[in-house]
C-alpha cells in the first residue's frame, strides 16, 4: 500500500494543455525535436511566388528601371537650356518611383476585403479632387490645362486616381450583379453614369486621352462581366459618337484628327509632332545610336520625355528598345490575364482585369500615336513616360494586382 502511494507521489502534476494526461484510447506520440524549427516554421511560411507574378514583377521593373536614363537623355539638354540641372526631371522622376514602390509594397500587403471597402470612398474623394482643379488658387495650370492640384513641386493628377477608382467601383458592382438577368438596370447604367460623369470633369481639363482610357477600362470589365454583345455594341456606339462630337467641337483636337490622316500635309503645325516622332523612329535603325546620342532632346522633338518618350526609345536603342519595350507590354498583359483567370473571388478577378486593360490601353494609345496609327491625345507611356502622378497611381495599381497574384499562391500552398 505505501509502495503504490510512493509511486503516485513519484508521478509530477501536470497542467495546462502540453502537460496534460492523454484519455484513455489516445496514443502517447513522442514529439520530434527539429533542429532550427523557428527558422524551419519561417521558411514554410514563405510563399514561392508564381511565374505570373515572377513575370508581372520582371516587366514592370525593367520597364520601370528603362524609363530613367531615357528620361535622363530626354529631358537633360531641355532643363539645361533652361537654366536648371541637368538631373532635375530624372530625380523627380526617382522620387515618385520609390514613393510609388512602398505605396505598391504596402497595398501588395493589404487584404482585398479592405481594398473593396475603399468601393465608394475612393470614388467620391477622386470626384472632389478633380472638382478642386477648377478652383482658383487651388488648380495648377500648365501647358493649356488645369489637371493638377497641389503647392510647390509636389503636384497630384486627380485624373490618374480616377482610373484606378473606377477599377475598384466597377469590380465591386459587377461582383456583387454580374449574374442578374437584369443587365442593363443591375451594373450597365450605373457605371456608364460613373463613367460619363468622370469623363465630363475630365475632358473639361482638358484631357481627351485619359477619358479615352477610363472608357477602356469600363467596357473591357463588362465585356468581361459576360454582358449582352448587342448591349454593349450599342452603348459603345453611343458612346463613340459622343467622343467624337467632344473631339470635334475643339479646334485644337480637330487639327489634331485632320493631321493624324496626313500629318505631313500639315508638317509645320499641327502635324510637326508627329512628322518629327517618324523620323526620331527612323534615325534609329536597328541598335540606335545611344542612349544620349541621339539629337531628339535638342529641340527635335518636343515633348520627348513625356508624350512621345517610345520615339526617343526608338532613336536611343532603335528597333531593339522598341521590340523590348513591346515584349515587356506584352509579358505584363499575359501575367495580368493570367492571374484573373485564376482568381476565384469575383472582386479579385474583376480588378485583375480591370488594372491589366488600363495599362495595356494606354501604352496602345500612347504608342499609337507615337508612331501615327491612332490620333495623339497626350497620356503618357506608363512606368517609362516622365509624370509623377502617373507613374505613382500606376505602381500602386501593380501593387494590388501583385497582392492578388501572392494571395494565390497562398491559397494553393496551404
Amino acid at each position: 500500500m505505501r509502495q503504490a502511494e510512493a509511486r503516485a507521489s513519484a508521478v509530477p502534476e501536470c497542467t495546462g494543455e502540453a502537460g496534460r494526461r492523454p484519455p484513455v484510447g489516445e496514443s502517447r506520440r513522442p514529439v520530434k525535436l527539429v533542429k532550427g524549427g523557428a527558422r524551419a516554421a519561417r521558411q514554410r511560411r514563405t510563399v514561392q511566388l508564381s511565374l505570373e507574378a515572377k513575370v508581372l514583377l520582371v516587366s514592370v521593373v525593367g520597364l520601370c528601371l528603362l524609363g530613367l536614363p531615357i528620361v535622363l537623355s530626354a529631358s537633360a539638354p531641355g532643363a539645361i537650356l533652361a537654366g536648371g540641372s541637368p538631373w532635375s526631371y530624372v530625380i523627380h522622376q526617382s522620387i515618385y518611383m520609390g514613393a510609388g514602390a512602398l505605396a505598391a509594397l504596402i497595398v501588395s500587403r493589404t487584404p482585398i476585403a479592405m481594398v473593396r471597402k475603399l468601393r465608394f470612398a475612393l470614388p467620391l474623394v477622386v470626384f472632389a479632387l478633380l472638382v478642386v482643379v477648377f478652383v482658383p488658387g487651388l488648380g495648377h495650370f500648365a501647358g493649356g490645362s488645369s489637371r493638377w492640384i497641389g503647392i510647390g513641386p509636389i503636384q497630384i493628377q486627380p485624373s490618374e486616381l480616377m482610373k484606378l477608382a473606377m477599377v475598384v467601383f466597377a469590380a465591386d458592382m459587377l461582383a456583387r450583379r454580374a449574374k442578374r438577368a437584369d443587365q442593363w438596370h443591375a451594373f450597365v447604367r450605373p457605371l456608364l453614369v460613373f463613367m460619363t460623369v468622370a469623363a465630363v470633369l475630365i475632358v473639361r481639363q482638358p484631357d481627351l486621352g485619359t477619358a479615352i482610357v477610363l472608357g477602356c477600362i469600363t467596357f473591357s470589365m463588362l465585356f468581361a462581366a459576360g454582358t449582352r454583345l448587342r448591349t454593349l455594341a450599342g452603348s459603345g456606339a453611343v458612346v463613340c459618337v459622343i467622343g467624337a462630337a467632344v473631339a470635334l467641337s475643339a479646334t485644337y483636337r480637330r487639327d489634331r484628327l485632320l493631321s493624324f490622316v496626313n500629318p505631313f500635309a500639315h508638317a509645320s503645325t499641327s502635324g510637326y509632332q508627329v512628322v518629327q516622332s517618324l523620323a526620331t523612329l527612323g534615325l534609329g535603325g536597328v541598335t540606335g545610336s545611344g542612349v544620349g546620342g541621339s539629337v531628339t532632346p535638342w529641340g527635335f522633338l518636343p515633348n520627348a520625355h513625356t508624350d512621345f518618350v517610345f520615339a526617343v526609345i526608338a532613336g536611343n536603342l532603335g528597333l531593339v528598345g522598341a521590340l523590348i519595350v513591346l515584349a515587356g507590354f506584352g509579358a505584363f498583359g499575359w501575367a495580368g490575364f493570367r492571374i484573373a483567370a485564376r482568381e476565384r473571388d469575383p472582386f479579385a478577378r474583376f480588378v485583375a482585369i480591370g488594372i491589366t486593360c488600363w495599362i495595356l490601353a494606354q501604352a496602345v494609345i500612347n504608342i499609337g500615336g507615337v508612331v501615327d496609327a491612332l490620333p495623339v491625345t497626350g497620356i503618357p507611356l506608363p512606368f517609362i513616360s516622365y509624370g509623377g502622378s502617373s507613374l505613382g497611381v500606376a505602381l500602386i495599381a501593380v501593387g494590388l494586382l501583385f497582392g492578388i497574384a501572392r494571395r494565390q499562391q497562398a491559397a494553393l500552398a496551404r
